[in-house]
């Protein structure tokens, strides 16, 4: 029998996730014989099994249509853009939940932090630092938080920061894949001046106090206002854009820094519907 590569990347997957064919087929409730046969190409497997196969070693749903694709199936799972006619109700959803955040940043973004979305908050937020007007779309935030031009002079504990940005770039990829845009973004991150050559290898965040979140501290009016963020997800997303969409809200982290904000934004909140 013909070996479509649907194999080849089944056995990808296992690697990857560090599963045997044994653990697999326990899992998956799909024989080992089976297994054996679909990685060596002796057998193809039915639609259903390959989604049965996916699901359980968690594969995103992007790679899951590539995976229908490589058995010689149709995708399943709309790869429609986040702005598309399908995800209107998604839009309106998060359009409802950062236009609620005001007055702290809220900020939609793609697998790759490229943002797509903000409440009106985030901008002056960050335009209170810098002129984000002279940075070219699309934004990243990633980029925005490591280069020298951007928010970094600003950001009172960067390393700290940084390294715990780069834990959550693997941590956060979808389905913990680092695909190939994601890895040409942590390289071009690495690559801005005086990152540590050893963050290349050691993404774990320095140690910090007793704290349940790392701040995100920025030296303003000759002060340090600390802030944390929370991330929202869809939950069971059935299209690609959907899956890999996600929010991130900011928080003051202490009472003094709610208070200088609501001081600077409030009247944001006032204006917001």
């Amino acid at each position: 029998m013909k070996d479509t590569g649907f194999g080849k990347l089944l056995r990808y997957w296992r690697d990857l996730r560090g599963v045997s064919q044994l653990d697999l087929s326990l899992e998956a409730g799909i024989s080992q014989r089976q297994i054996s046969f679909i990685e060596s190409g002796r057998s193809v497997p039915g639609r259903d099994t390959i989604l049965t196969l996916a699901q359980t070693l968690d594969v995103p749903l992007r790679e899951r249509n590539e995976l229908l694709h490589a058995a010689g199936y149709a995708p399943m799972y709309s790869e429609a853009p986040w702005n598309a006619q399908e995800m209107q109700g998604v839009i309106r959803a998060l359009e409802r939940i950062v236009r609620q955040h005001e007055p702290f940043p809220a900020i939609v973004m793609d697998r790759h932090w490229n943002v797509l979305m903000t409440n009106a908050a985030a901008p002056r937020f960050f335009g209170h630092f810098i002129d984000m007007g002279a940075r070219k779309g699309p934004r990243n935030m990633l980029h925005l938080m490591f280069d020298p031009q951007g928010m970094r002079p600003f950001v009172h504990n960067w390393e700290s920061v940084a390294r715990s940005l780069l834990q959550r770039v693997h941590r956060e990829a979808v389905g913990r894949v680092i695909d190939g845009e994601t890895q040409s973004l942590l390289d071009a991150l690495l690559g801005y001046p005086d990152v540590p050559a050893d963050w290349r290898s050691n993404h774990a965040p320095a140690s910090a106090a007793a704290l349940p979140v790392i701040p995100m501290g920025f030296r303003c009016d000759g002060q340090v206002r600390n802030y944390f963020s929370m991330i929202t997800s869809v939950g069971t997303p059935q299209s690609v854009a959907a899956q890999e969409i996600r929010l991130e809200s900011m928080f003051p982290a202490d009472d003094e820094t709610q208070a200088w904000h609501e001081g600077v934004f409030g009247i944001l909140a006032e204006k917001a519907p």
